[in-house]
C-alpha cells in the first residue's frame, strides 16, 4: 500500500456480533451484505482481543516447533547482522544513519564523518538511543526519521524534528532535537513538540513550522488525514495556529512544505484529491497560485526547473505527451504562462521511468527496461536533438536482471569545481543472488566531448564501491531467469524465477510465488538473506512422481511476478488493472502460476503464494477465484472485505484504485474481487495463513480478522490466523518481531508445500 496514514474504524458505529449493517446505509447506496463479524471491527475491544489471543495460541502451537525456532534464529541473524551496510544520508559535513541490531532492537540514530564511514569500523557519534528513550519514558517508541532545519550560511546543521511513533503505526509525534546538545529541546523553553497524529511537518524558518495535522481538534478528511495546514510559531498551540491551507472534506489530504534552497525559496501546498490526482500551489504575494496542469500530472521543482510526469496522455497546445514521460520547463516561465516544454524521457513498450534525482547540475533518471535497471544522466546545459531535449548518456553500472538506483548525495553542496560534493551520487545495486552494493560517484562535464557522436553528453562519470553486504546463503548455487507468461487477454507478463542450478522440471519443486500488482509499485530484483535462508536453502526429499524414480533432496523455488497494477511498465501498466479492470491483475498472476506448472517447475500440490497489503488482496483472490492452482496461501496485512474497506482505517483514500463500494454500479464490479464475499461452501480451498498487526493504522487488522473468522465458521480446514499486537502496517517494529513474522509465513508455506 502506498505510504498513507490512517485511523481505526469509528467504534461508536460498530454494531454487535451478527447484526445486519445495511440499515445504516444512506439512500442510494449499494446494499451491504449481512456481516456476522462486524463485532471484530472494535480493534482494541476486550472480547475481540481475547479472540485474537486464542487464534494466536492455536497458530503458534501449529508452527513454532524446534525447526521453526532454528528458522527464526537464522532470519534474526540476517536482520541483526553487523556486517550489513549502514546506509547514510548527508547533512552538512556529517553522514547520518539509523541502525538496529540485537543490542539495540529499537535502534540508534547516529552520525559519522566520510573518512570514518569509509573504514571497516566507523566511529559513530550516537545522537539518540531509542531503546533508552523508550525505557525512560515508558513508551514503545519507533523512530520514523528526522527533518533538519537548514542553518544559516556557514553554520552547521543543528536542529531537527524527529518523527516518533508510539506503536509503529503511521501516526507520529514530532519533537525538536538538538544534535549538538544530543537531546530534545525542552517544550518549556519553546521547543517544538507536536501531539501524535497523521500529517506532515516542514520547517519554514528557525521559529516557524508548516504543519498539516489532525491533532488538537484540527479537522480530518473522510480518509482520516489532515484537512488543513497551519503556520505554527514557537510557543503556540496547533489549535491556535493560523490556518494556511485547507482542502474539502471529501478530498484525501492537505500538505504544505517549504523549499529552503538558497535563491529558490518557495512555499508549496498540495491538495491531494485522491491517490492519483492533486492540485499544486505555490505561495505568491501571500496568496496561493495554482500551478496550471491537469490533476493527474505529477509536478516537482528543483532550482529553476519544473518537472512534469503525466499519469495519462497530456495534450498541451496540440502536442500529446504520453503517460509516463518526463518533461521540463523553467519554473518562472511556466508560471508566467509559457508552455515551452522540453521532453526529457518518452516511454516505449519495454522501458519506463521509475524515479529521478537531481544532483546540483545533472538529472539522474532511474529506468526499467523489461524490469532490469537502466540509468541515464541528463545535462540541462547541453541541448540535444531536433526536439531540444537534454543531452543524455547511459551510466555503465547496470548488469542484466538487477535493480540499480542512482540518487544525489547532496544536491545543495558546491560543485566539484569548487571542492564540493554537489554532483556526487550514490549507486545502490542488488539482485536476487547479488548482495547489495553501495557505490559513490561523481559527475563532471567533459571539456571536450566526442565530436558528432550521437547521444554523447560530455559527462564524465566515475564511481567506486564503498560498502558491500555479506552473503547470507550460497547464492552462487542458484540461477536467476526471467520468463514471460501470457495472460487471458494475450498480454505478456514477466516474472523472475530463482531456483537451484540443474532444477528438475518434474513438477515437484516447492515454489513460492510472490506479487503485489497495485498503486504503480514495481517489484524488482532484490537480494534477501531471509528468502535465501528460509526458502531457497531449505531442503526436502521428494520423488518426481513417476514410478521407479527414487526420491531426491531439493530446495525451494522463489518467483516474483510483475503483474499489471504495478509500475514495471509505467502508468499505463498500472491503469490497466484499475477499478473495473482489477481482474486483469489476478488473471496475470494466475497466468504466471499456470506457466510455472506447464513448464514443469512445480504443480498445484507444490505451489504457494504470498502477498501483503494490496498483495494480500491479490492472494485473497487467488484463494477464492483460483483455488485449484495453489496448495497454500500466505496473506498478510490484507484488504479482503471490499464492501466495507472504505470505512476501515485509511480505506477511503484508495477509492481511486479500487472504486467506491457505496455506489451500486461500482459495487457490481468490486464484489467480483472481494474475497470476503467470494467464499463458498463445498469448495476445496488451499491451506491459508492470514496475518496482521493490531497497531496497523493503514489497512488495519479488521479485514484479516473477519476473513479468518468466516473461514473458520464455515468449517474450512487448515485456516490459521496470527495478529502481532504491535508493529504497524509492516507487522513489526523491530528485528525480533520482523524475524518472527517472516518465519511464521515462510514456515507455514514450507510445511504445506514440502511435506
Amino acid at each position: 500500500m502506498g505510504r498513507m496514514t490512517t485511523t481505526a474504524a469509528d467504534q461508536a458505529s460498530v454494531p454487535g456480533p451478527g447484526r445486519d449493517t445495511s440499515a445504516t446505509l444512506s439512500a442510494g447506496s449499494a446494499p451491504e451484505p449481512v456481516d456476522e463479524n462486524v463485532w471484530l471491527e472494535d480493534i482494541y475491544g476486550e472480547e475481540q482481543l481475547a479472540w485474537v489471543r486464542e487464534q494466536n495460541s492455536r497458530t503458534e502451537d501449529l508452527l513454532e516447533g524446534a525447526d521453526y525456532a532454528e528458522l527464526e534464529a537464522g532470519i534474526l541473524e540476517v536482520l541483526d547482522s553487523t556486517d550489513r551496510i549502514a546506509m547514510v544520508g548527508k547533512r552538512g559535513d556529517w553522514y547520518y544513519n539509523f541502525w538496529k541490531d540485537r543490542q539495540n532492537p529499537k535502534g540508534l540514530w547516529r552520525r559519522t564523518t566520510w573518512e570514518s564511514y569509509c573504514t571497516d569500523s566507523p566511529e559513530w557519534d550516537i545522537l539518540l538511543d531509542v531503546d533508552a528513550l523508550a525505557e525512560a519514558e515508558g513508551q514503545e517508541w519507533v523512530f520514523h526519521g528526522a527533518t533538519f532545519l537548514r542553518p544559516a550560511a556557514g553554520e552547521p546543521y543543528r536542529l531537527a524534528l524527529l518523527a516518533l511513533s508510539p506503536d509503529g503505526g503511521d501516526a507520529n509525534r514530532y519533537r525538536e532535537f538538538d544534535v549538538e546538545a544530543r537531546g530534545f529541546v525542552d517544550p518549556a523553553q519553546a521547543g517544538f513538540d507536536l501531539p501524535t497524529a497523521k500529517g506532515n511537518v516542514s520547517w519554514l524558518d528557525a521559529d516557524t513550522l508548516l504543519v498539516a495535522s489532525t491533532a488538537d481538534g484540527l479537522p480530518k478528511t473522510a480518509s482520516s488525514y489532515a484537512r488543513t495546514a497551519v503556520t505554527l510559531k514557537r510557543g503556540e498551540s496547533l489549535a491556535a495556529a493560523p490556518r494556511l491551507f485547507e482542502v474539502p472534506e471529501d478530498h484525501m489530504m492537505a500538505m504544505a512544505a517549504h523549499d529552503s534552497t538558497p535563491g529558490f525559496e518557495r512555499t508549496f501546498a498540495v491538495d491531494y484529491i485522491d491517490f492519483y490526482n492533486r492540485t499544486n500551489f505555490v505561495l505568491r504575494d501571500e496568496s496561493w497560485m495554482e500551478i496550471d496542469v491537469p490533476t493527474d500530472v505529477n509536478v516537482s521543482a528543483h532550482r529553476e526547473w519544473l518537472l512534469f510526469r503525466p499519469q495519462q496522455d497530456w495534450v498541451l497546445e496540440g502536442t500529446t505527451h504520453p503517460s509516463g514521460s518526463l518533461l521540463a520547463a523553467r519554473f518562472e516561465d511556466y508560471l508566467a504562462g509559457s508552455r515551452d516544454l522540453t521532453v526529457l524521457f518518452t516511454p516505449d513498450a519495454h522501458t519506463s521511468l521509475q524515479s529521478w534525482s537531481w544532483t546540483r547540475d545533472f538529472l539522474l533518471l532511474n529506468l526499467l527496461k523489461d524490469v532490469s535497471a537502466e540509468i541515464r544522466v541528463l545535462d540541462p546545459s547541453r541541448p540535444s536533438g531536433a526536439q531540444g531535449g537534454w543531452a543524455a548518456t547511459l551510466l555503465d553500472a547496470c548488469p542484466p536482471l538487477h535493480d540499480v538506483n542512482a540518487y544525489a548525495v547532496d544536491d545543495e553542496d558546491e560543485g566539484p569545481a569548487d571542492g564540493g560534493t554537489g554532483d556526487d551520487f550514490w549507486l545502490i545495486a542488488t539482485g536476487f543472488t547479488t548482495p547489495t552494493t553501495l557505490m559513490r560517484g561523481t559527475l563532471e562535464r567533459d571539456s571536450a566531448p566526442a565530436s558528432g557522436s550521437a547521444g554523447t553528453s560530455g559527462v564524465v562519470s566515475r564511481h567506486a564501491v564503498v560498502k558491500s553486504s555479506p552473503s547470507f546463503f550460497a547464492d552462487g548455487d542458484y540461477d536467476v531467469e526471467q520468463h514471460f507468461a501470457v495472460s487471458d487477454d494475450g498480454t505478456r507478463v514477466p516474472y523472475f524465477q530463482v531456483a537451484p542450478r540443474g532444477l528438475a522440471l518434474d513438477g515437484q519443486n516447492p515454489t513460492q510465488l510472490s506479487g503485489y500488482g497495485g498503486f504503480e509499485v514495481s517489484r524488482t530484483p532484490a537480494y534477501s538473506g531471509t528468502v535465501g535462508r528460509a526458502w531457497l536453502e531449505r531442503r526436502t526429499t521428494l520423488s518426481d512422481g513417476n514410478d521407479g524414480k527414487a526420491p531426491h533432496s531439493r530446495g525451494g523455488v522463489y518467483v516474483v511476478a510483475n503483474i499489471r497494477g504495478g509500475g514495471e511498465y509505467g502508468p499505463a501498466w498500472h491503469r490497466a488493472a484499475l477499478k473495473e479492470n482489477r481482474h486483469k491483475a489476478y488473471q496475470d498472476f494466475a497466468a504466471v502460476a499456470r506457466d510455472l506448472i506447464s513448464r514443469g517447475v512445480t504443480s498445484p500440490r507444490r505451489l504457494g503464494c504470498v502477498g501483503g497489503s494490496n498483495g494480500g488482496l491479490l492472494v485473497g483472490n487467488m484463494l477464492t477465484r483460483y483455488p485449484e492452482l495453489f496448495r497454500a496461501v500466505s496473506c498478510g496485512v490484507p484488504l479482503l472485505d471490499m464492501r466495507r474497506y472504505t470505512k476501515l482505517s485509511a480505506g477511503h483514500s484508495w477509492i481511486a484504485e479500487y472504486g467506491d463500494p457505496d455506489v451500486p454500479e461500482q459495487w457490481e464490479y468490486i464484489r467480483t474481487f472481494s474475497p470476503y464475499h467470494l467464499l463458498k461452501d463445498a469448495v476445496e480451498y488451499p491451506e491459508t495463513f492470514i496475518w496482521t498487526a493490531t497497531s496497523d493504522d493503514r489497512v488495519g487488522p479488521v479485514q484479516a480478522r473477519k476473513m479468518a473468522a468466516r473461514m473458520l465458521a464455515m468449517g474450512i480446514p487448515n485456516v490459521w490466523f496470527h495478529e502481532a499486537l504491535e508493529g504497524g502496517h509492516a507487522g513489526a517494529s523491530d528485528n525480533r518481531q520482523a524475524a518472527a513474522l517472516q518465519a511464521r509465513s515462510q514456515h507455514f508455506l514450507w510445511k504445506a508445500l514440502a511435506g
